[in-house]
């Protein structure tokens, strides 16, 4: 979802049933019908949602909701048929690291963003390209607008493509419909693959009986995000009408059907969202991974897509200061993959580093700031990359209350040790750091860590109102991910800690480092897991 309904939702949430009812409060209609024709006259003409909002006295939920209601499909502009022209996109290159950044959206071949909540092509792209090969056959049961089966058909991989919505896939249908000859696929790597025309057609992702077992190549797919963007005018089986928990239920079966119809050794890729509700966040991204955990896949890669139009300036730098939120500004790309034989205990191959004890460090700091961080991706020069880290946490979240810190490392008789009874005094702020991550940690290393995270929290040593910062990352053990944030909020158990964000925090030039391995993703992201006591 876009950066700035984020924090209009977030702001004005509990206002909207009142603004909605505010319509025609600067243009009088004799009937809520006039104005609903006028609405849709506006937005024939290209007239944007903002100035029809200020015109008309009505929200952007409001034009929204007309918009899918008349339309049967929730597009955010009325037009014709694209003029294409070109088909790729200019200097494209693979992503090789777990933080995908598209300063623009991506407007080749038919691709638009007038169909609300779409992804960008660009990650469709990378997800084909790296996990399949031409010929091969990919799957989308979430299909739109049809992104995902425009890249197939430009990339020359066959398609399989539905939704529950028939308009979205009449939609599809004409993104789909462009000429293009297999010698003007040259300019991939794999040569002059044929070209295939996508299979599209209307079916319910829960159910995938008509493909059979072990069938695809790869998935690829954009869910919608539990009630948040509504897809249609309140179809029977749509998922975007779900709450969280009921949201979760119904994406299990997609998953078991998911893991039944893919390949063993293949991979499964989709795009999914945090959601933020009394002003804390809900951690949709990680219980869906666990979904598809369940249903028997194992996390290959876990990648942190950035959205570029969250940066809060003006207002909403101020109400970010003042009201201690963070804008929603990254989503999750888990890929999954189904193992090749059943999953077993693997002997760890990483070199143990010895025991892992908490001790107490002071955080080193930058002296100022001239801003601190106001979105939930904070990108950190290299050079004193912990430092501005460090200073951003402490100033946040400690309102200048003093703070502890607690700082993870590999067995030293040189440190303090953290005291393991309880803290006498509470503190505003409870800074955990865990640089022995850094270091490719054993598998016993990570099970201590867990352990000891939990005896600190249960440790209760923060004041009413005061905040636990975890920082932390994920680690790669034999080929897969160990989700150690994830891992960590499922962790969390106590009433007293509410999550309040999770961030994503990265060096500014993680496209420059050195790529480890061609087969694997570089990881270059770490989390800060926020924690508010109430």
């Amino acid at each position: 979802m876009n950066g700035w309904i984020r924090v209009v939702k977030f702001l004005l949430g509990r206002k909207n049933k009142k603004e909605d009812s505010m319509c025609g409060q600067k243009i009088n209609f004799k009937t809520e019908k006039e104005l609903q024709e006028a609405i849709l006259e506006e937005k024939s003409k290209g007239i944007p949602d903002i100035k029809i909002g200020q015109k008309y006295g009505v929200t952007f939920r409001y034009i929204e909701r007309l918009i899918t209601k008349s339309q049967g499909v929730n597009i955010s502009a009325f037009k014709g048929r694209k003029r294409i022209r070109t088909l790729f996109p200019k200097d494209f290159k693979k992503e090789k690291t777990t933080v995908w950044s598209f300063k623009q959206r991506g407007n080749w071949a038919t691709h638009s963003g007038e169909y609300r909540g779409n992804w960008s092509p660009y990650i469709p792209r990378n997800v084909i390209l790296k996990y399949s090969q031409p010929g091969e056959l990919v799957l989308d049961y979430f299909c739109g607008a049809g992104t995902t089966a425009v890249e197939c058909k430009l990339l020359g991989r066959r398609c399989i493509a539905f939704d529950i919505n028939d308009k979205a896939i009449e939609l599809a249908k004409k993104n789909v419909d462009f000429n293009v000859e297999s010698t003007q696929l040259i300019l991939l790597e794999e040569g002059h693959p044929e070209v295939y025309e996508p299979e599209l057609s209307v079916a319910d992702a829960r159910n995938l009986s008509f493909l059979q077992d072990n069938s695809i190549d790869l998935i690829c797919a954009h869910p919608p995000y539990a009630n948040i963007i509504h897809y249609t005018d309140s179809k029977k089986g749509d998922l975007s009408f779900f709450d969280i928990d009921d949201f979760l239920k119904e994406m299990s079966k997609v998953a078991r059907e998911s893991f039944r119809v893919l390949k063993p050794g293949r991979q499964c890729a989709i795009l999914i969202g945090d959601m933020r509700r009394k002003k804390h966040v809900v951690p949709l991204g990680f219980k869906l991974i666990n979904v598809y955990l369940d249903a028997g896949f194992k996390l290959r890669e876990l990648v942190i897509k950035r959205q570029h139009n969250c940066k809060t300036t003006g207002f909403w730098y101020a109400n970010s200061i003042k009201y201690n939120f963070l804008l929603l500004a990254h989503e999750y790309l888990p890929i999954f993959e189904k193992p090749i034989s059943p999953v077993g205990l693997i002997r760890e191959k990483t070199e143990d580093y010895g025991t892992i004890i908490p001790v107490v460090q002071r955080p080193t700091t930058r002296r100022k700031l001239d801003e601190i961080e106001t979105t939930t991706v904070w990108i950190l020069p290299r050079k004193d990359f912990e430092k501005y880290l460090n200073k951003n946490v402490i100033k946040r979240y400690s309102n200048g209350n003093g703070y502890s810190t607690i700082t993870f490392i590999s067995h030293s008789t040189k440190e303090t040790l953290f005291p393991t009874g309880k803290s006498k005094k509470a503190t505003r702020l409870l800074f955990i750091k865990s640089p022995f991550l850094d270091n490719n940690p054993s598998q016993s290393n990570i099970e201590v860590y867990l352990q000891k995270i939990d005896e600190i929290i249960k440790q209760d040593l923060l004041e009413k109102g005061g905040f636990l910062v975890i920082q932390t990352r994920d680690v790669r053990i034999n080929g897969f991910i160990e989700p150690l944030a994830k891992k960590i909020v499922d962790s969390v158990c106590t009433e007293k800690l509410w999550l309040k964000e999770i961030v994503v925090v990265t060096q500014g030039d993680y496209n420059k480092q050195d790529v480890k391995s061609e087969e694997y993703l570089n990881i270059v992201h770490q989390y800060l897991l926020v924690y508010e006591r109430i």
